[in-house]
């Protein structure tokens, strides 16, 4: 009788942040990508927050604990981070405990920036940092909350790993 393969494991992620003052002089990256000439958002991070989600999902899945564990606001030495770059950490991470990464399925809620004439780019740029497939789309939320009046953006995401197999 062979042995039963390893079963999926899916997790899910979630990251809000508020636009930051105009004072503040923020960019603002959204998966992986810069979008010049739109307001930045606050954050320890670069505020990322396709990224963002895609690590909780990440880490999620694989079971080792979430955004703030690895990366909280205690670890100067995440302050500035690029979203990317914690992608690429949080895959890392889970490679590490010994699971492969199947995909990521990222959606950004929020007026703006449009995504869908960069959205061939941004998943690019993710699947990049994640070593793995990443699928980016956005929605608005009609007007609600905090993302539909403009204040900020959120973004879900969620994650598909496997554990390797021992041979």
């Amino acid at each position: 009788m062979s042995p039963i393969p390893p079963l999926p494991r899916v997790g899910i992620g979630v990251d809000v942040h508020a636009f930051a003052p105009v004072e503040a002089e923020r960019e603002l990256w959204i998966a992986g990508l810069h979008w010049t000439g739109e307001p930045g958002l606050a954050g320890h991070s670069d505020a990322d927050v396709a990224c963002h989600a895609a690590c909780d999902a990440l880490f999620s899945a694989a079971g080792i604990g979430d955004l703030g564990t690895h990366f909280g606001v205690d670890r100067p030495e995440w302050d500035g981070a690029s979203g990317a770059r914690l992608l690429a950490e949080a895959a890392r991470s889970v490679r590490a405990a010994g699971f492969l990464i199947g995909n990521i399925s990222v959606q950004v809620i929020g007026n703006r920036p449009r995504l869908s004439g960069r959205r061939e780019e941004a998943c690019a740029a993710m699947s990049a940092a994640a070593g793995a497939p990443v699928s980016v789309s956005g929605s608005t939320s009609d007007s609600l909350g905090l993302t539909g009046r403009g204040e900020g953006l959120a973004a879900m995401a969620t994650a598909l790993v496997v554990a390797e197999q021992e041979n």
